[in-house]
């Protein structure tokens, strides 16, 4: 199975925030969209999923008819969605359901995850017009994880001077 990693990074290498006052950009978001809509599926952890529910407590539009994976180790069961205990276990489920390309749009913590345990094929970068003072980074464990060549694939304009960087983990 085809694992990407998809995040959207403020201009100076942060996580991109979002809230009530700063919202997600809409390119980025509709990206987002785009490519779980084409894998059918997205991996997510906890606290990112609900942030995502809207106020009937499901994910937002075309994302709830998806298989959604919540990756936690003390989350309750959501309707419709499916709680893994680890990384690899969300894409084992994935994988039994017939998924071929899973989506992890996760938060800090399980991108971190899944890199460090060398789970992911591909990154999906979408870096947004925005400069962030705190935030969160890609903290791949250094004592454990090895320098690693990415390459390339695609970069294109999204619009709202959002940009995105598509890569190829070596392995």
């Amino acid at each position: 199975m085809k694992t990407i990693l998809w995040a959207t990074l403020s201009a100076n290498g942060n996580y991109a925030q979002s809230s009530p006052e700063n919202p997600p950009k809409k390119e980025a978001f509709d990206d987002f969209v785009k490519q779980a809509m084409a894998a059918g599926n997205f991996i997510v952890g906890r606290r990112t999923f609900e942030g995502m529910l809207g106020s009937d407590g499901r994910a937002p539009g075309p994302l709830a008819d998806l298989d959604i994976v919540v990756v936690s180790k003390n989350a309750e069961d959501y309707p419709g969605v499916t709680v893994a205990r680890s990384p690899q276990e969300a894409l084992n489920h994935l994988e039994h359901k017939g998924h071929q390309t899973a989506i992890i749009g996760a938060g800090a913590d399980l991108h971190n995850a899944f890199l460090g345990q060398e789970l992911v094929d591909e990154l999906i970068f979408n870096v947004a017009p925005v400069l962030e003072g705190k935030g969160y980074n890609l903290l791949i464990d250094q004592e454990n994880y090895r320098y690693k060549d990415v390459q390339l694939l695609n970069f294109m304009p999204l619009g709202g001077g959002v940009v995105q960087m598509h890569y190829a983990i070596s392995r």
